[in-house]
This record gives C-alpha cells, structure tokens and sequence, in this order.
C-alpha cells in the first residue's frame, strides 16, 4: 500500500467528527469544511513525522485541526446569534431590522448517526452560540477538555502552553457558559416521543397558521431569531404577534419537511404559490418538557444548500 492510499484510509474515518470540532470552533459550514481540507493538508505534509507513540492518530489529527483553526481566527470576528447581541424586540409590528453585515453563526448538518449520537449535545445551536463569544483559545481549550475530555496536560501540550494556563481558561470559560445558561439547557431529543409529538404539534399548526396553537407549544421564554435580521422576540406574546403578521402577509400555504441540525430537531419550510411549493427558510428547534424553547430561522443560501434541500416540493 502507498504513503498516499495509507493516510486515506487511516485518516477518513474521522473525517466526519473532525469537521465537527471546525464547525465547534468556527460557527460556520463553509469555513469548517475548508478547514477540514487544511487539516487533512497539514497531516499529509507531516505524516511521515507522525509518531504512533507520543500520540494516537485521532489526537493527532485534533491538535492539527485545532491549530488550524486558532491560525484561521486570529484577527476575525465571532459568529453570533441574533440574540446574542442585543435585547429582544418589543413591537412586533415594525420592520425587522437587517444585519446583513455580521458574519451569522450557521447551523450544521451533520448526517453520521454515530458522530451524531456522541457529539449531540456538545453541537447545540446555543452552545456553540454561546462559545462564539469566548476568546478562541478559550473556546479551543472547553472543547478539548470538555467535549473531547482530554487531560489538561494533554491539552497543554497541543496548545503549546501550560497545565495553569488550561485550567485558569476552562473555568473561565465555563463560568462564561454557565451565565449565559447554556450548560443546563434542557434540549430535547428528537427522537423521544413526547418532543416529537410537540414537533408534529408544531408542524402541523403552523402548516395550518394556527397561530393560538402554536402560541401553546411555546415556553414562557421562548426566543424566535432570524439572522440575517437583528430583531428577535422573546415571550409567546411576542412571537404569536410576529407569526400572525407574517401569515397575514404570505399566506398561510405551508408545507414543512422535518430534519435534523445540530443534532435538534429541525424542518424545512416550503411555500406555496400556484400549487407549487418553494423552499423558504429552515427552522431549527429547542424543545423542553415544556414546549418549544427556541425557534431560529436561516433562510441563507449557503446554509440552505449545505443541507441539500430540495428547492420545490
């Protein structure tokens, strides 16, 4: 077997949790997967340096991915949410206001069961929000510890830094997350029954544009964000205002596939006009034992396309 058919075949069954931990760091697909393609770059450069006894392949591979990813956000700004920037709109009823500016965090679709099932609740479209906000090194650091549980020595040395450092920026970071709430987020499955009958619920008042329904399945602190759009809402109120305005404006002609982001359960939204159904936006949920938490809405082209929509129904 060559140098070449050896790296392949060693290295692509990490493929899928390396572009993960990208995606962890960097908030964005496109951008994740380029630096996936550095990674994998960089490896290949180094492979014939690789030493099987200082470190397993997989730790390798994360230290590489993790530099790249340090070298790629020097200098950039954080991928955020529209929540995670300023207080929530108190009239529904106006404009929403664009930011087509900020660069928007994006959710991710992951598709391998496996890495799925094991990063589910470390890929959380809050959390990773939330991360955007800790300094990168910060950001590089919880996720190795915490996500990844290496050893703080073990991230010391591919950080090139010391244990004290490690562990004087994990509790700050975690004490930044466990402010913001984000590590007792109650996420629901989306294969447990009952928060799968909460989405069914969902889908179907909103395909109807029952606007009273979908007000119930609402939490008392439920957010709906729209990036590009700075405007959010917070509270059933507020966000039965705004769905009723939006229906009466398009039309209440909806068709809505459910998915799954960030591990989450998720639902393309197709609008219908002259019997044909157009892909609209993507909708991504958090659903508690209560109802649903958080309601975030891409209809981003790229992010719609790196889901693999179809454009009609």
């Amino acid at each position: 077997m060559t140098t070449a058919d050896d790296f392949g075949s060693r290295t692509d069954p990490y493929r899928d949790e390396l572009l993960a931990h990208c995606y962890r760091m960097l908030g964005s697909v496109h951008d994740a997967e380029d630096l996936l393609q550095e990674t994998m770059l960089r490896a290949w450069r180094a492979y014939d340096r690789f030493d099987e006894n200082r470190a397993s392949l997989r730790t390798w591979l994360y230290r590489i991915a993790t530099n790249a990813c340090l070298t790629a956000l020097e200098g950039r700004g954080r991928r955020p949410l529209p929540s995670g920037i300023g207080t929530p709109d108190h009239d529904p009823e106006q404009d929403l206001v664009p930011g087509h500016e900020v660069p928007w965090l994006q959710p991710f679709p992951l598709s391998d069961p496996a890495v799925v099932l094991d990063a589910r609740n470390s890929l959380r479209l809050a959390l990773v929000a939330a991360m955007q906000h800790l300094p990168a090194r910060q950001r590089a650091v919880l996720i190795l510890r915490d996500v990844l549980d290496w050893s703080a020595a073990e991230v010391a040395e591919a950080l090139e830094t010391t244990t004290a450092a490690v562990n004087s920026a994990l509790q700050r970071a975690r004490a930044r997350l466990g402010a913001a709430g984000v590590y007792e987020d109650d996420l629901g499955e989306p294969d447990d029954p009952e928060r799968r009958a909460v989405l069914d619920r969902y889908v179907a008042a909103f395909e109807k544009g029952d606007v009273e329904a979908l007000r119930r399945l609402l939490t008392d602190d439920v957010i709906l964000e729209m990036p590009p759009f700075l405007s959010w809402f917070k509270g059933p109120q507020a966000c039965g205002t705004f769905l009723t305005r939006l229906f009466a404006r398009v039309g209440t002609d909806f068709r809505l596939v459910t998915l799954t982001a960030n591990g989450q359960p998720a639902a393309a939204v197709y609008g219908g006009a002259a019997g044909r159904y157009r892909l609209n936006s993507l909708q991504v949920f958090t659903i508690t034992a209560s109802g649903v938490r958080r309601i975030t809405v891409f209809r981003d082209q790229e992010v719609l396309a790196a889901f693999g929509l179809a454009g009609e129904l």
